[in-house]
Parts: C-alpha cells; sequence; structure tokens
C-alpha cells in the first residue's frame, strides 16, 4: 500500500478548515459558560446568604446549580462541535428511568428534605409531635430528621414520612396554655376554692400574666362539680412547669381543708 504523505495533509489540513472553526468556537463558549457558571455560584451564595437560607441547604443548593449547568455546558459544547448526540441523549434517558425507579424513596425522602428547609414547619430547637411521637428537634439534614424524644430516645425520621404527615408544632408560639381539672363534691364552697387556686398561682414563678388565666366550672353533675383552671406557660419545660402547679394545688387545697371528689 503506497503511503501519500501530501494526501494525508491536505485531509488534515482540509479537516482544519472545516472543522477547526467550530472546534475553537466551542472552546471559547466552554471557558467563557465556566467563567460564567463560576460567577453564577458565588451570587447565588450570596443572595442565599441575604435570604437566610439554612446553612445546611445553601451549600447543597449551590453545588447542584452549578453542576446542572456544567452538564448543559458540555452538552452544547459538543453540538457547537458538530458531534451529534442523539445516541448519548438515549442512554442518558434510560439511565435516568432506571435511577429514578431505583432511588425513588430516596429522591422523595430528598425533596421533602428540600422543602422542610425552605418552607420551615419547624426548626433545630422546636418540640414537635409527630408519628405518634413527641420531641425536640436536633439535627434536620437532606434525607431525614433527627428527633430526640422527651424520655431520651434518638428517633431518626425520613423527611418524606415528616412532609406528608401531620406535624404539630408546640413551641413555636412561645406559649402554651396549660389546662388543669379537679372534680369537688357539691358542699365544697367554689369562692373558697378559687381563692386557694388563685393564691397557688400568684406563687408560680412559672405562670405568665397574658394571657389572663381563667377558672371556672366546666361540668355539673349530681354528685359534685368540675372545676377548670387555664394558665398560660413557656413552651419548653411545660410537662415540669405543669407537674409542679399541680402538685401546688393538690397541696393547698387539702391543706385548705378543701376535699377532692373521691379523696
Amino acid at each position: 500500500m503506497h503511503f501519500d504523505i501530501n494526501t494525508l495533509l491536505n485531509h488534515a489540513l482540509h479537516w482544519i478548515i472545516i472543522t477547526g472553526p467550530q472546534i475553537l468556537e466551542g472552546i471559547i463558549v466552554l471557558f467563557v459558560g465556566l467563567w460564567l457558571i463560576n460567577m453564577l455560584g458565588k451570587w447565588s451564595h450570596n443572595k442565599m446568604h441575604q435570604k437566610n437560607v439554612d446553612p445546611t441547604l445553601k451549600p447543597f443548593l449551590v453545588s447542584l446549580i452549578t453542576i446542572a449547568l456544567r452538564l448543559l455546558l458540555v452538552i452544547v459544547v459538543i453540538e457547537i462541535m458538530g458531534y451529534k448526540l442523539t445516541i448519548f441523549a438515549a442512554l442518558v434517558g434510560a439511565f435516568g428511568v432506571a435511577a429514578g425507579l431505583a432511588l425513588s424513596g430516596t429522591l422523595q425522602n430528598f425533596a421533602s428534605g428540600v422543602l422542610i428547609l425552605l418552607l420551615k414547619p419547624f426548626v433545630v430547637g422546636d418540640n414537635i409531635i409527630t408519628q405518634g411521637l413527641e420531641g425536640t428537634v436536633t439535627s434536620i439534614q437532606i434525607f431525614y430528621t433527627i428527633v430526640r424524644t422527651f424520655d431520651n430516645r434518638t428517633v431518626v425520621m425520613p423527611n418524606s414520612k415528616l412532609s406528608n404527615e401531620v406535624i404539630i408544632n408546640i413551641s413555636r408560639e412561645g406559649k402554651r396554655r396549660l389546662d388543669i381539672t379537679y372534680k369537688f363534691g357539691n358542699a365544697v364552697d367554689l369562692n373558697q376554692l378559687t381563692k386557694v387556686i388563685n393564691d397557688t398561682i400568684d406563687k408560680e414563678e412559672s405562670i405568665l400574666a397574658e394571657p389572663a388565666r381563667r377558672i371556672g366550672v366546666s361540668l355539673l353533675e349530681k354528685d359534685g362539680y368540675t372545676v377548670m383552671t387555664n394558665v398560660w406557660i413557656e413552651a419548653h419545660g411545660y410537662e415540669d412547669k405543669r407537674l409542679k402547679l399541680m402538685a401546688a394545688l393538690l397541696q393547698n387545697i387539702k391543706a385548705a381543708g378543701i376535699k377532692l371528689d373521691g379523696l
């Protein structure tokens, strides 16, 4: 086989003339695009900082934006250089479908985690009731949330469960109403009882002045009546304050010679 260097050079020159400008254009677009993407990443980071986006979510979103834009840039550059991506696009689509089916649960947890971090139905430190559990949120991750129950159990909850179920945030408002009911016989004087309850509440520093307390008869029966007391306390430490107030009421009521129904 005869090797003709002139023919080879002619083919090479022809290829450079035809495809060279496209390759050069693609390289220029690649470098300019990477520079713009880096600038956009810094701008997005600063904007999220100004908007007080959750620190856990901020680096993840910036990385997600930059990676997606870089992949798009590579596809555009390949197209500019004159290479067809039909087969490549089909492979990427097939891989995406397979990965989506395999990771559907994980992706759902991821999407739910992003929503929780953006919408903030609860934040770290909040006391919540969900999935039949009551506790304090100690960590919010992209895929799961960690709650420490009041009996000191650590519960790891998938975010998809939290985004699709009812969540009761019992500490967001800062204060909670405490309701206490006692039943007394008809012989007990209501005015005397009310004075004892008011005196007990006055001595409890944990009771808030506003909203105002309420003391009244909530139920009348043939053998007696039920008195309900409503007071407001700080949400954090609710259970400890409830137990303390109930013990003080019981002690002072008995000390005043007032008999509770059944005792």
